[in-house]
């Protein structure tokens, strides 16, 4: 008797069951649709990197593993949060377990180091980090983000500060890193466009045992913007309380109030403002079921990081849909998965520039203490935001990409 493996047995009934699926040609169902899953389960970043494979998971879950008569196999990846990490591990899926598709990475300098191999492999890959160039000077046809470029939601957050709260000097502090220095730019950019004054810029390092020495630098502004990601977050606010820093209104990215930070901050969360492209407290039907679903497989209340890959799931469904289940020639599939807009996800609805970045909406957030519980209240709604805010593509490419000394800050006291 031949040796009949695991996967030979597994591949073997899918065909035969698929053969008898009228109209739905075999190989859909015996090939698995291969999605490789780049995240981070150690370090500083870790809570986002276990969200973001919680997230996918769950969309698989509602759809019993299949999209589009495609049986879906998904292999996750831990690249431990540094660019030769996402690197190998980006290798390792796509020519090792040859997938079809990337969900990943989650930090900014680690797509900046996947960029050159991703263009030369071509195989498509759905980003959550939020390097912005990569969908801007220097697009990658094979990268889409369905999430947000770094400085997206910033913009708004400038926007807001200026014009509804009215602030006019302002203090920023985030991580001395990529991700860090667009989003403070965005959020500068907008807010000195609109007559605010950007007077303090603060970067400690990404591991920071002591935020102490830098908000001991902060004084004389009517408010302070922070980016930070990850656990951080928690660090830096249960410290800015500590010192008293709580007279001073804390504004923040969407990452450093993401919702599934909740669970672990506490009065020194209330009253801060955010702005964030997902918010658990959307009110809609498939927002409502992700939010039960997270519950209820990991007792958790999810964030941007889950989400991100629940709708990059949702767009590589779609895209599914649009090419008959098919993926074998990379490039038809590529252009489906640009072509995509969906009109319901948990963050609303999602369409793509042709950068391959998402336009979508972006809330603007007030953390309250509901029944006991912290809450990220949404208090006002920008539709369709684009990664260009208002400028225009040309406009805005025409300047230099956001970086620790771009915009000029010439406002620092």
């Amino acid at each position: 008797m031949p040796r009949v493996t695991r996967r030979a047995f597994v591949a073997a009934t899918a065909a035969g069951t698929a053969s008898a699926v009228i109209g739905m040609p075999a190989i859909a169902q015996a090939v698995p649709f291969k999605i490789g899953l780049l995240t981070v389960k150690t370090g500083p970043l870790a809570q986002g990197g276990i969200q973001m494979e919680q997230g996918i998971t769950v969309l698989l879950k509602q759809r019993n593993n299949t999209f589009a008569g495609r049986r879906i196999e998904l292999i996750s990846a831990d690249t431990g949060g540094n660019p030769a990490g996402a690197k190998t591990k980006a290798s390792e899926l796509i020519e090792r377990d040859n997938v079809d598709v990337v969900l990943g990475p989650l930090a900014a300098f680690e797509l900046l180091a996947l960029n050159d191999y991703i263009r030369q492999k071509g195989t498509p890959l759905m980003s959550l980090a939020a390097a912005e160039d990569v969908t801007q000077r220097q697009t990658n046809p094979y990268i889409m983000r369905p999430s947000a470029t770094s400085a997206q939601c910033c913009h708004v957050l400038g926007d807001y500060a200026a014009k509804e709260l009215k602030y006019k000097r302002a203090a920023t502090i985030s991580e001395d890193f990529a991700f860090g220095y667009e989003q403070m730019s965005g959020f500068q950019r907008v807010f000195e466009d609109n007559g605010g004054k950007v007077v303090k810029k603060l970067w400690p390092p990404l591991v920071t045992p002591d935020y102490t020495p830098y908000i001991a630098q902060i004084g004389n502004v009517d408010c302070v913007a922070n980016g930070f990601a990850g656990s951080n977050p928690v660090k830096f606010m249960r410290a800015y309380a500590d010192l008293g820093m709580k007279r001073i209104p804390l504004l923040a990215g969407w990452t450093a109030m993401d919702d599934a930070l909740l669970k672990s901050l506490g009065d020194e969360a209330v009253g801060v403002v955010s702005a964030a492209w997902y918010s658990a407290s959307l009110d809609s039907p498939v927002n409502k079921q992700f939010v039960a679903d997270m519950a209820k497989d990991y007792n958790v209340l999810p964030g941007g990081y889950s989400a991100g890959m629940y709708i990059a799931g949702q767009v590589v469904e779609e895209a599914l849909k649009k090419t008959g289940g098919k993926s074998d020639d990379k490039k038809a599939f590529n252009e489906a998965l640009r072509g995509v807009s969906l009109a319901d996800t948990p963050r609303g609805p999602v369409k793509f520039d042709k950068y391959g970045n998402v336009v979508g909406d972006v809330h603007i957030r007030r953390c309250e203490r509901k029944g006991g519980a912290l809450v990220n209240t949404i208090v006002k709604t920008y539709p369709d935001v684009s990664q260009f805010w208002t400028y225009g593509d040309q406009a805005f490419l025409a300047n230099p990409v956001y970086a620790r000394d771009y915009p000029p800050a010439k406002n620092l006291e």
